[in-house]
């Protein structure tokens, strides 16, 4: 019996896309589940978004954690069916570049690259921070824990911090394993500790806000209004960015058309346990009122774990919880260097980016270059924001939602795009490959242009802005427009690539096969 099935070639034969020299098989499958996990940072997560998301949404904090799930479930089944197809580790960028054309393409990979910077300043600043807070507490004194307030000392931290990661991503996909392996584990155990922990607290009542559970929790329609259910939902879908890193490494991964994709399915499993069971334990043992311990006191809203780890766990395990924040947010760190390093590979090795950013290092067969240029321009961006303004990074961080929605709407447009001549071939690629990913982008594109208008308002992020407009909606818009820009000039400089003849346009290709 012969059937008709996708058959896309891969290297220099597959319509334009190109071999990039990077290892491979130097990831298997659990490898790249646990550097998807490490991307999205969870107890990092946790702690500066449960406190936040409760003042928004109050005891409906699982469900909104359930329904941020969903559109990233949606986009993730796109990666999957995309990466089999096409197993690039420029992911994003050449989905859409093949789907929808050069253009449309280059502005989604500069989304993925403006995010991931972004992300990675901020990751960088909350390392720094708990470093010197752990410092405080295992020495036991408020002036070293007070150093990170000192802008030198905390700028000079975080450079350090960022060249070590850096250093540590340049040495491979062997090296970023081997640590990452430790990292993770350390943070989940740690994040299982006290979940248990505050299980007990919740049963013997120990703290005034203390609440039994209820399912209720778990039903989003029980949220106040549309705006309070979006300002909600923004939150949680930063909370699962960054799974996507494990699609970016899918080139130096054992079975690159399929371990990808499975990785990024048991790394979203993974995660929303890990957000569902921590909610809720946390719910039930301080409950989310705006007093005391509860999760949305404005005064430990933005650090959660923080206030409670001594209560919660005690003063001695409690100290675990902010090695766990300092791991997560130093793995997180490190592992995302690697979207943001091999995309800008990719569009240097098709021509959308100077040539010299396609260069791999011959010993450790890494992206050497744009892993050094990701690294420098984390430092610089954070180095120019924390001293031009405290504010002004802040909105950069609120403007970052929007990138994300932006390229992962972008991407899932796509599968259905790129796929739409196999739509009727069956059930399964009907839904895997068209309604789910449809229904994925449109969900991302409301929240998209729900926080464009929402940015609008100078009230969003900091308060500032800028001839009255909202400066987080300055900041955004003009990071996509900065990358037009940017466009434009490469247009000049590299008209192939514009003009569809290095990496084309195409639909996979039909063959039978026994």
């Amino acid at each position: 019996m012969t059937q008709a099935v996708m058959r896309t070639p891969v290297g220099d034969e597959a319509d334009g896309v190109r071999g990039k020299g990077l290892g491979g098989n130097s990831v298997g499958l659990l490898g790249s589940a646990v550097i998807g996990v490490s991307t999205v940072a969870p107890v990092y997560c946790l702690t500066s978004t449960l406190g936040s998301t409760a003042g928004e949404v109050g005891v409906q904090l699982p469900a909104i954690f359930l329904v941020g799930f969903l559109p990233m479930l949606l986009v993730a089944f796109a990666y999957r069916e995309l990466n089999k197809a096409v197993p690039d580790c420029g992911t994003s960028f050449t989905w859409t570049v093949k789907a929808f054309g050069p253009s449309v393409g280059w502005m989604c990979g500069w989304g993925l690259v403006i995010a991931t910077v972004i992300v990675l300043s901020n990751l960088a600043g909350v390392a720094t921070s708990y470093f010197w807070l752990l410092a405080g507490e295992l020495t036991g004194s408020q002036a070293v824990a007070d150093l990170d307030g000192d802008k030198a000392v905390h700028i000079l931290t975080c450079l350090v911090l960022i060249a070590a990661a850096t250093a540590v991503s340049y040495r491979g996909m062997t090296a970023t394993k081997g640590v990452q392996y430790a990292l993770v584990a350390l943070q989940l155990v740690v994040l299982a500790l006290f979940v248990v922990f505050a299980f007990g607290k919740a049963g013997s009542g120990s703290f005034p806000g203390h609440l039994d559970f209820s399912w209720s929790w778990l039903n989003p329609f029980e949220v106040g209004s549309f705006a309070t259910f979006s300002a909600g939902l923004s939150l949680s879908i930063f909370m699962y960015w960054g799974w996507d890193a494990c699609l970016t490494a899918n080139e130096e991964t054992v079975g690159s058309e399929k371990t990808p994709g499975r990785a990024a399915l048991i790394s979203m499993v993974v995660l929303v346990g890990s957000y569902l069971v921590t909610a809720v334990a946390a719910q039930m043992a301080v409950g989310s009122g705006t007093e005391g311990l509860g999760l949305a006191n404005p005064e430990t809203s933005d650090n959660v774990f923080a206030a409670l780890a001594g209560p919660v766990m005690g003063d001695g395990l409690g100290i675990l919880l902010f090695v766990a924040v300092l791991a997560s947010a130093a793995a997180s760190l490190q592992t995302t260097f690697i979207p943001v390093a091999r995309t800008v590979l990719a569009m240097a090795a098709y021509e959308a980016l100077p040539p010299s950013y396609a260069r791999v290092h011959e010993k450790f067969r890494t992206p050497g270059r744009a892993t050094v240029t990701a690294g420098v321009a984390t430092a610089v961006f954070y180095t120019v924001m924390t001293l031009v303004s405290e504010h002004v990074l802040v909105d950069t961080i609120y403007a970052l939602g929007l990138m994300i929605c932006f390229y992962y709407a972008l991407t899932a447009f796509a599968c259905a795009w790129f796929f739409r001549n196999e739509l009727t071939r069956s059930p399964r690629d009907a839904l895997f490959k068209g309604v789910l990913p449809v229904l994925g982008g449109i969900s991302l594109a409301a929240v998209f242009c729900k926080t464009l208008y929402d940015m609008w308002n100078p009230e969003y992020g900091s308060g500032s802005s800028v001839f009255g407009v909202g400066s987080v909606f300055v900041i955004g818009v003009g990071l996509l427009l900065l990358g037009l820009v940017i466009m434009l000039v490469m247009r000049r400089r590299s008209p192939a690539f514009f003009r569809g003849e290095v990496l084309t346009t195409s639909t996979p290709a039909l063959v039978v096969e026994d």
